[in-house]
């Protein structure tokens, strides 16, 4: 046995497959991941942070949103321990897909004071969701909701990641209008920004954003951009699961314009990068990895390639699975891991997005996991799946 592989634990669980039948599935030894880092690291690498839901409110979690503030600001102290950065009240935390911009500002400013004396980084999304899609009628219509979302932001002391806007894809028409709205916003902001190019596998409403339904045309939109204002953009994100685009746009960027790859499918060989650079992260998978996105991070930082490879690359499978299509239910996988961890104590979801996936997905995400190392205490993560199968009427 290499130092790479896990001895079985003896566990076992009954896992159902797609042919109807059960498998009686071994589990491995975790992986020997840190729960903090102190090292220096060689790449910034956010993890987008999911919100915990709280289970016992009184509402109608498809029209409202209850939140377990602590579990939800401890979760992103797990984080900070290991690390990483937190892109608060972005798409994992459910913006604009049971998030209201209210609720996500009540997010923002716990997430923002609970880091300051830690002195956790984090960045937080400002958009136009406060701007009904349906009620966006000009270019400055947008810009005045990106106005008051920025300010309300920084009013915290926060930093700013600009988010893509559903209302600026419904009324922007040419790449001229992007380059308008963003260089209003841009000419204001107190610090440099993170800007984020969600595709709309993440979300179908940003289709054609930057003006057009060419990518390139979209990317040389962006990048003039981002170029023009370069003084005042720390970095882009950029969600288009398409690692060739990403590197293109990458080897453009003005000098000191970090790329934070949001490439859920790629991460590990664009953070590892080539002879032209890399790509720092901003990554909802990292939510679900953090252990050994850490201890990955780690290694490279020390120069050895090969456990970085050796830890980050079993983690792959277990993110395209989370992210495969319909790509916007990943946050449903996402909070699966944190219930199977016990960050949380239940699997219910803002919004009921617990729902959004199928039984079948939920085991092949049980047993990816356990190979990429990552079920933390293999003993409650299967007490947990049986919970969630016996739920969903699997006998066992």
């Amino acid at each position: 046995m290499n130092r790479y592989e896990r001895p079985q634990t003896g566990l076992a669980i009954a896992l159902p497959r797609a042919d109807r039948t059960l498998e009686a599935f071994r589990l491995s030894e975790p992986g020997n991941f840190p729960s903090k880092v102190e090292a220096p690291l060689n790449r910034i690498a956010f993890a987008a942070a999911h919100v915990v839901a709280d289970p016992l409110a009184d509402n109608s979690p498809w029209l409202d949103t209850a939140v377990d503030w602590d579990r939800t600001i401890a979760f992103r102290e797990h984080l900070w321990d290991l690390g990483f950065g937190v892109a608060e009240a972005m798409d994992t935390a459910q913006r604009g897909m049971g998030m209201s911009w209210p609720d996500s500002l009540e997010l923002i400013r716990r997430s923002v004071a609970a880091a300051k004396p830690r002195k956790g980084l984090v960045f937080s999304g400002a958009g136009t969701d406060q701007l009904a899609v349906e009620d966006a009628k000009s270019l400055d219509d947008v810009i005045r909701a990106y106005e008051e979302q920025v300010a309300a932001i920084e009013s915290f002391g926060g930093r700013i990641i600009l988010m893509a806007s559903r209302a600026l894809a419904k009324v922007g028409r040419s790449g001229g209008d992007y380059a308008d709205v963003y260089g209003r916003i841009l000419s204001q902001v107190k610090e440099p920004v993170i800007i984020h190019w969600l595709g709309d596998m993440f979300d179908p409403a940003l289709a054609g954003y930057w003006g057009s339904q060419n990518v390139d045309t979209a990317m040389d939109t962006a990048i003039g951009i981002i170029n023009a204002h370069a003084s005042k953009v720390d970095g882009v994100k950029i969600s288009l699961l398409d690692k060739a685009k990403e590197i293109a746009m990458r080897r453009r960027l003005a000098k000191g314009v970090r790329m934070y790859t949001g490439d859920d499918f790629n991460y590990a060989e664009l953070i590892a990068g080539d002879d032209q650079g890399y790509s720092d992260a901003l990554l909802g998978i990292f939510d679900a990895i953090a252990p050994a996105g850490a201890a990955a991070l780690v290694a490279l930082a020390k120069n050895d390639r090969s456990d970085f490879d050796a830890i980050l690359e079993p983690t792959v499978p277990l993110s395209r699975h989370i992210f495969k299509a319909p790509t916007r239910f990943y946050k449903t996988g996402v909070v699966f891991m944190a219930y199977l961890n016990g960050h949380q104590d239940h699997f219910t979801m803002v919004g009921g997005q617990e729902s959004a996936r199928s039984t079948l997905h939920l085991a092949d995400i049980f047993r990816l996991a356990d190979a990429a190392g990552l079920l933390r205490d293999p003993e409650m993560a299967v007490a947990r799946m049986r919970t969630v199968l016996q739920t969903r009427g699997v006998e066992i």
